[in-house]
């Protein structure tokens, strides 16, 4: 049971890295974007996907401190 959590862990973990540099990369864009432009024509498209981003990272954050609390109650 623990190996299964400690995996689900680890992969829950990989998800939050993913999220975290995919919403920085979008906000680095966005930014480039606008001072390129300074009109931010698609600069409204990359806020939408740093937005959904930075929620799937407060997400799997969740998840992850879930399955903590799990591994701590079932090694008591």
């Amino acid at each position: 049971m623990t190996w299964i959590l400690i995996i689900a862990l680890v992969i829950l973990m990989g998800l939050v890295l993913y999220s975290l540099i995919r919403g920085i990369v979008a906000f680095l864009q966005s930014t480039k974007i606008d001072l390129e432009t300074g009109k931010g024509e698609n600069v409204t498209e990359m806020q939408l996907l740093q937005n959904k981003m930075m929620f799937n990272r407060i997400k799997y954050q969740a998840l992850a401190i879930v399955v903590v609390a799990i591994l701590l109650a079932v090694s008591r």
